[in-house]
């Protein structure tokens, strides 16, 4: 798991590293079960040197989370302006989403678990950018089904996250059967989704 993407060829930075490190140790004991001395031990370096590149643990955590909600909305609006169609969108959007929750499954278990621990205003931002990357995804699902109503693609969205999102504790196939086993099932669910209706 890398904040700077392995594709682009650029060598991480410390921020970067001490980022992934903390995420790391984040999803294994949670953010109040780790202090800076054991992030900074996990990089090679004293905690307090820490503070040359964080003003404290919540202002890593806040770039930490600040940094998934950005990834995702821009990626995932990338891929659905770059689709042909809304069929290809939706299923670019599914891809996106689970080639990140397998390849940075640390993460999303730190973005399920950890909101609450964000200072207030790191919180807004956070929960602002996961709106709109939920609107992208309610926009792609009406696209390719017109007759759905938008209450009924937003809750579908919240459900396919839920599957997709549930891999850090789920992934029991190999990197390939499982996105593939995922992609199916989102695609299955999300182009037959239609208004509920009451059972007798």
């Amino acid at each position: 798991m890398e904040f700077v993407s392995a594709t682009d060829g650029v060598k991480p930075s410390r921020r970067d590293q001490i980022l992934d490190a903390a995420a790391e140790l984040f999803a294994r004991h949670g953010f109040h079960g780790v202090g800076i001395d054991d992030i900074g031990a996990a990089v090679g370096i004293s905690g307090p040197a820490l503070y040359r590149h964080f003003k404290s643990k919540d202002a890593m955590l806040g770039e930490m989370l600040t940094s998934i909600s950005e990834r995702l909305l821009d990626g995932g609006q990338g891929r659905v302006t770059a689709a042909e169609n809304p069929e290809s969108a939706l299923q670019a959007l599914i891809g996106w989403h689970v080639d990140f929750a397998l390849d940075d499954p640390a993460l999303i278990t730190v973005q399920s678990r950890n909101l609450a621990n964000l200072t207030d205003e790191d919180r807004r931002r956070v929960r602002a950018l996961q709106r709109r990357y939920v609107e992208v995804w309610v926009d792609t699902i009406r696209r390719t089904t017109p007759t759905v109503d938008e209450p009924t693609a937003r809750a579908a969205a919240h459900a396919v996250f839920g599957l997709i999102n549930s891999t850090p504790h789920s992934a029991h196939l190999d990197r390939t059967q499982m996105a593939t086993l995922l992609r199916t099932m989102s695609e299955a669910a999300l182009t037959g989704v239609t208004a509920p209706v009451p059972y007798p």
